[in-house]
């Protein structure tokens, strides 16, 4: 009887267990969590009418404590006596002395969607040889776009993240002074000639080129859009049809779009820093079998000179004779057999040669010459 009673037992909170985890997995498909290997397909790619437009323009920086471009800078004096004239002062430009000005470029960044008065934050950069932009107002500068255009003006109290000081014996600086940004420092003046809502076809921009994942996206679009309205142009173009619910109304339609989960793949690839020693392994790399022995050879040459001097009264001269002490010492490791078909087990195989960074990057060259390292070598 109590065997009895005790199976039950065990049924029951197998059954409530069971229970349990199936509720949780029904909460989270009807939340939308994706699998853990998916991501968005707006992080992967970029839609046509969503970019940002690059504006840039000259301007002056005034107000700076004696930090500013020096007498060489002829372009700043010469910005100096245009703007002084159009105000309505005549100076001579050979007395003035710009240390307190300096000339500067103003980039911004302008989303196709932005419309007059909306406000654009700016980088400010020195062209000159001033020494640091903190304290410094930035003029009213015009941003022009590629085509000439002026599209917004810039104007405001420069935000540095760093300081210099500096005295005749020794100077500190913390970070770079001579970039600046000003936080809603520039208003539109002229939206882009595009409408995002006419576009009869839309096309996504996949970041990196690999046909399974485009061929991915393409199915999940159409299943979320409930037609054969994608399709693709090659390993990294997706053109859409509007459908014809989202005519002129296409911000539904991206809501939809650019939330979808897709679960990517690209090709297997191991990306070197030589400068640093980083070795970065993609997750699809694989290692065929092979033997891989790996020692270092260490040549190590001491110069010590001696001092030959002749002994009194013998009419001798003082001589320098040098001394080389070699030596040589190379490492004898065995071979080491490696195979690896998932990334832990390469990883595991190349930790057991007991090489360092610099020295991994030598073995992945000769793996991939012989051909047993089944992915893109890429150095930078």
């Amino acid at each position: 009887m109590t065997t009895y009673t005790q199976s039950r037992g065990r049924h029951r909170d197998f059954a409530r267990t069971l229970f349990v985890t199936l509720l949780c997995l029904a909460l989270m498909i009807a939340a939308g969590i994706a699998p853990a290997h998916a991501v968005r397909l707006k992080d992967i790619a970029s839609f046509s009418g969503v970019r940002n437009n690059e504006l840039v323009g000259y301007g002056l920086v005034v107000g700076l404590s004696g930090t500013g471009d020096g007498n060489t800078s002829e372009f700043t004096i010469r910005s100096l006596a245009n703007m002084l004239e159009k105000m309505g002062v005549s100076v001579n430009p050979n007395t003035l002395r710009p240390k307190n000005t300096a000339a500067v470029m103003v980039t911004a960044k302008m989303p196709a969607s932005a419309r007059p008065g909306s406000p654009l934050d700016v980088t400010i950069s020195s062209m000159g040889d001033a020494k640091s932009l903190y304290g410094g107002v930035l003029l009213l500068t015009p941003l022009r776009g590629l085509d000439g255009r002026v599209y917004a003006v810039g104007q405001g109290a420069l935000t540095l993240g760093g300081f210099s000081a500096e005295g005749q014996a020794a100077s500190a600086q913390k970070n770079v002074t001579t970039v600046a940004r000003i936080p809603n420092g520039a208003t539109v003046e002229r939206d882009v000639p595009f409408q995002f809502n006419k576009q009869e076809v839309l096309t996504v921009n996949m970041a990196n080129q690999d046909f399974g994942t485009t061929m991915r996206v393409v199915n999940s679009i159409n299943s979320a859009v409930g037609g054969k309205y994608a399709k693709a142009l090659d390993g990294a173009t997706i053109q859409i049809a509007i459908p014809p619910k989202f005519v002129n109304n296409m911000v539904p339609l991206m809501a939809s779009l650019e939330n979808l989960d897709v679960s990517p793949d690209s090709r297997a690839r191991v990306v070197v820093d030589e400068k640093t020693g980083t070795v970065v392994l993609g997750g699809n790399v694989r290692l065929t079998r092979v033997a891989v022995a790996h020692g270092s050879l260490q040549i190590v040459v001491a110069e010590s000179p001696n001092v030959s001097q002749p002994g009194p009264f013998s009419q001798g001269q003082t001589v320098v004779t040098p001394e080389t002490e070699l030596k040589v010492k190379e490492q004898n490791n065995r071979l080491l057999l490696m195979e690896g078909a998932t990334l832990q087990e390469l990883v595991d195989g190349l930790n057991s040669v007991g090489a360092t960074p610099r020295d991994l990057i030598s073995i992945l060259r000769t793996l991939k010459t012989a051909g047993s390292l089944h992915a893109d070598l890429e150095v930078i």
